[in-house]
């Protein structure tokens, strides 16, 4: 289907069992309106978008394949040379990153589970590889979480700042709070149980990380005491770091990541059990932890995350989009440095946002997921009337 062929199989289908209304190709939203059209449909299960310098756009699906979407067509075969993955519970292919210096190397980063080497579980694990046309070569192994649990809260996002480190997140993997809150592993930096790390492209630790030093600490480790961190963007004019994690039944965040800080998890929050609705945390604040910079309650699932620095929406410049899952929406944030100041909903009943991205043309990008795994569209947004 060409680039700009607006939805249809995929917008009717969602119309005709009134996921979305009849008008929802032309959305109303306060400083712009737009449209949504897709980009190239047939993916199963879509977790990231990136794109190379040609424009060929990348997508990992969670089973385990990397896609090149060409010229708007999604190539039939997948990649080759991708590692393989653990493909259960939240685990698969996830999160997929162009170095900054493509162009004269040809790295591609792939976030992924992987079995880990005791055979005892899964870990969140980080390759790459130089991609040639459409193979995966030079494959190496450059991150492993020192973490375990259920099939669950792998993270996996990562990002590059303006001095070429990566950074990369990791979930709790789903180790639930009891009894003394403090002892959780997402409050030990021994392991990497909810933190965000910081390195060399090649995996080496930077040698001004917070932690180098620091008893009993792993020294890739730049903040700690999160939960499932799904969301990471480094605003390159200023270099703020923003991270989105889903909350329990409630409670999903976002955070200004700063180095070396405790995010809390589980001692303070917003969030409540599942099901019964009982108190986690001692408090929604505590001494030496960081506060959230905006909370949703109810959660909306939180996934994919965006600031945007584009031409094609002006009165978005700076604003910060967060994909929603089981809120099917895409939330719009008003950022003024390092404050949130408001919030609209954006793509209500689209479906389950996996990701949001700017892409290289200015427009918003859109991964759509079906839990079921039936194929799903990207799409992207594009101003509508030129208001």
């Amino acid at each position: 289907m060409a680039l700009k062929t607006r939805l249809t199989v995929a917008l009717a289908v969602l119309m005709l069992a009134g996921a979305m209304p009849a008008d929802a190709q032309v959305q109303r939203s306060a400083r712009h309106d737009f449209q949504v059209v897709t980009v190239a449909e047939g993916f199963v299960n879509p977790w990231a978008i990136a794109w190379l310098p040609n424009g060929d756009m990348l997508v990992t699906e969670r089973a385990g394949r990397l896609r090149i979407v060409r010229g708007g067509e999604l190539l039939a075969a997948p990649v080759s040379g991708v590692p393989e993955v653990v493909a259960q519970g939240q685990g698969g292919l996830l999160d997929v990153v162009v170095h900054p210096d493509f162009e004269s190397n040809s790295f591609i980063y792939l976030s992924y589970s992987r079995e880990k080497d005791s055979g005892e579980g899964a870990s969140t694990g980080v390759v790459r590889g130089r991609l040639q046309d459409s193979a995966l070569m030079d494959v190496e192994q450059i991150w492993v979480a020192e973490s375990t649990g259920r099939n669950g809260h792998f993270g996996s996002r990562m990002a590059w700042d303006a001095d070429g480190y990566l950074y990369i997140t990791a979930g709790d993997r789903q180790i639930s709070p009891s009894g003394d809150l403090e002892a959780h592993p997402a409050q030990d930096y021994s392991n990497h149980h909810g933190v965000i790390v910081r390195l060399h492209d090649d995996g080496r630790i930077p040698a001004d990380n917070p932690f180098i030093g620091t008893d009993g600490a792993l020294s890739d480790i730049y903040s700690y005491g999160h939960r499932n961190p799904q969301g990471l963007i480094i605003d390159q004019s200023t270099g703020n770091i923003w991270a989105t994690e889903h909350g329990p039944q409630g409670g999903d965040e976002l955070n200004l990541i700063k180095p070396g800080a405790n995010y809390g998890w589980p001692v303070v929050g917003f969030g409540v059990n599942y099901g019964s609705g009982s108190a986690i945390h001692s408090a929604t604040q505590g001494e030496g932890m960081e506060n959230p910079s905006h909370i949703w309650v109810p959660s909306i699932a939180l996934s994919g995350l965006m600031m945007y620095r584009g031409d094609k929406f002006p009165a978005w410049n700076g604003n910060i989009f967060a994909g929603g899952m089981a809120g099917q929406q895409l939330a719009r944030l008003t950022v003024d440095g390092e404050m949130v100041m408001k919030e609209e909903t954006l793509l209500q009943r689209l479906g389950r946002i996996r990701d949001v991205r700017e892409g290289p043309d200015g427009y918003i990008y859109v991964a759509i997921e079906d839990r079921r795994g039936a194929p799903t569209p990207i799409v992207r947004l594009e101003p509508a009337g030129g208001r």
